[in-house]
């Protein structure tokens, strides 16, 4: 398995990969330019990371020789899961959230309801809907809630 945790050296490579999914993924939905293009950048992500090495702690990459996703826990919660949208459909995020589950013991997650990619791929790998609602922070936008 190509998975391991975080380091240091992979900060810029996990911001790089999470700026970009949040372009792609979240920009047609919440249609927010000054965020996805001005707030949103690589760096300044890179050096928060750096910053608060707690965050760091709970990262775990997908690593065969060039980082190519990303999982990040808190507790039993999937917080975040990225697979750089050029390595796609190669199973990645199969294994990273395999590895959540198995190794790190992830039982739940929230996406963003409109996120209806995100949300079928959860169901694949035996995440149910639990009926759980909650608005995403500053948005009129719900994130429900995926149980394993």
């Amino acid at each position: 398995m190509c998975i391991r945790k975080a380091a240091v050296g992979d900060v810029s490579r996990i911001a790089e990969i999470f700026v970009f999914n949040n372009r792609v993924n979240f920009f047609p939905i919440f249609k927010d330019e000054n965020f996805s293009f001005g707030d949103l950048q690589v760096i300044s992500l890179a050096d928060e990371y750096l910053k608060k090495e707690e965050i760091l702690s709970h990262i775990y990459v997908f690593d065969d020789g060039l980082i190519r996703g990303f999982v990040q826990m808190e507790q039993r919660e999937i917080c975040k899961l990225y697979v750089d949208p050029f390595f796609q459909g190669a199973g990645i995020g199969k294994a990273l959230i395999e590895y959540a589950v198995k190794e790190l013991h992830g039982e739940y997650l929230w996406a963003l309801e409109k996120n209806t990619r995100a949300v079928s791929f959860y169901q694949r790998q035996g995440f149910r809907l639990t009926g759980e609602r909650k608005f995403e922070e500053d948005t009129t936008e719900y994130l429900i809630k995926l149980q394993r």
